[in-house]
């Protein structure tokens, strides 16, 4: 850690490149997810140039077959300042991250891709307004089924929607989780939308975890898909988050540097590490916003976006976030574990002396003090700023803290 006497308005609050899905962990139905991660490939080891509203794509005149089967409409790319340097293999595969980097080098090395209408190697760098002609092939159909789910919508033009993801409900389909999903609800209520990041995908640019509630952005179509990707990973993009964490956190602020990479032994976590291979580096700002008797309520900023990074930092620091089961061993938090003033991994069985049954927060709340306050880690996306891609006003927006969090704070206020 380093002592941070920064706000969160001087650390460039921002995310990872177009997602560290792409080659990374597919989905938190069987590997974690980013806790906001964008679709697509990371571009941290690229050069960065100045922003740029995202290549040009068109459709071309013809087509021609492939080695990685039927063809849709051939496209043609007009490459932007900030690709300007980067190999030609490594730029289709950031423009498209449901095809991995062998499958355009394969195409490549057939001349079936070309720049400024010539043939090239895969290694070759590109230059700003280079022409990039190819096809993509047709992907096995993904699409997912629409589904009368609510959708709480914040915001919406003709762009991208901006909306308030519920708890229980992950963003789109892996395994064990075919129904019910965000992608699947997008779907019924929307006509339109992003496809760039797969028939699987639609829209997403970046993802909460299943249990994680709050803020997201939507888009679409693909032009404005792109922009709002590169200010993720430019780290344009401002986000607030809030959480309840066990414990009282004897900073009011500080940051949190630390590198992170899969846990070999429990590859549904991650996990703090040094620096190496595999290892990613992951920033998080945090603020004390509230302290209690064992708790303490939490404002966080990542300027990373890894997987799982809130979750994972929060513990590094001995306080892990309320009702996380992964993170903190237990999942849920009922109003005896806040009368008692538990420690993280303790059991209503075994409570600190004078707890639950003392009067204090169960009587004061009413209720039984066995009455389960949160049942999922107490974390929330609250705040997102960024600008709109077509207009370029700066847009801000506000999730309400969920109801079980908010309950779970009037109870910790309750009992001091």
């Amino acid at each position: 850690m380093v002592p941070g006497d920064i706000g969160p308005g001087n650390m460039g609050p921002g995310d990872i490149g177009p997602g560290d899905m792409g080659g990374g962990l597919p989905s938190e139905a069987d590997e974690p997810l980013e806790p906001d991660e964008v679709v697509g490939e990371s571009l941290d080891d690229e050069p960065r140039g100045p922003e740029e509203p995202g290549p040009q794509l068109s459709a071309g005149d013809d087509a021609r077959s492939t080695s990685l089967g039927s063809v849709v409409a051939p496209e043609r790319v007009t490459v932007e300042s900030r690709a300007h340097g980067w190999r030609l293999d490594h730029y289709l595969t950031r423009l498209y991250p449901n095809y991995s980097r062998a499958q355009f080098q394969r195409e490549i090395e057939t001349g079936s891709i070309v720049v400024n209408g010539l043939p090239a190697k895969a290694s070759r760098r590109l230059h700003v307004n280079d022409i990039v002609q190819f096809q993509l092939p047709r992907q096995p159909d993904r699409s997912v089924v629409p589904e009368n789910l609510p959708l709480e919508v914040l915001f919406e033009d003709a762009h991208l929607v901006v909306l308030n993801k519920a708890a229980n409900m992950v963003v789109h389909p892996g395994r064990g989780h075919q129904r019910g999903t965000l992608v699947g609800a997008l779907q019924y209520h929307f006509d339109r939308l992003s496809d760039v990041a797969g028939a699987d995908r639609p829209g997403i640019v970046h993802r909460l975890d299943r249990d994680t509630t709050g803020v997201m952005v939507v888009a679409k179509d693909n032009q404005v898909h792109h922009r709002l990707s590169g200010q993720f990973e430019r780290r344009e993009v401002e986000k607030e988050y809030v959480a309840i964490v066990w414990g009282v956190l004897d900073r009011d602020s500080d940051w949190i540097e630390t590198h992170l990479r899969v846990n070999p032994r429990e590859r549904e976590k991650m996990m703090v590490c040094e620096a190496g291979a595999g290892a990613r580096s992951a920033v998080t700002y945090y603020e004390a916003a509230e302290r209690f008797q064992a708790f303490t309520f939490v404002r966080l900023f990542p300027k990373t976006g890894r997987t799982h990074q809130l979750r994972v930092h929060m513990k590094h620091l001995g306080h892990a976030i309320a009702a996380d089961k992964v993170y903190g061993g237990r999942s849920e938090l009922r109003l005896a574990d806040v009368a008692a003033g538990l420690p993280a991994g303790r059991t209503n069985r075994n409570p600190l002396p004078g707890g639950a049954g003392s009067s204090g927060v169960a009587g004061t709340i009413g209720g039984s003090g066995d009455r389960v306050l949160i049942a999922r880690q107490a974390l929330h996306a609250r705040r997102i700023v960024f600008r709109h891609p077509v207009s370029g006003e700066r847009l801000e927006f506000e999730a309400e803290v969920p109801s079980d969090m908010q309950q779970t704070l009037a109870a910790l206020r309750a009992g001091g």
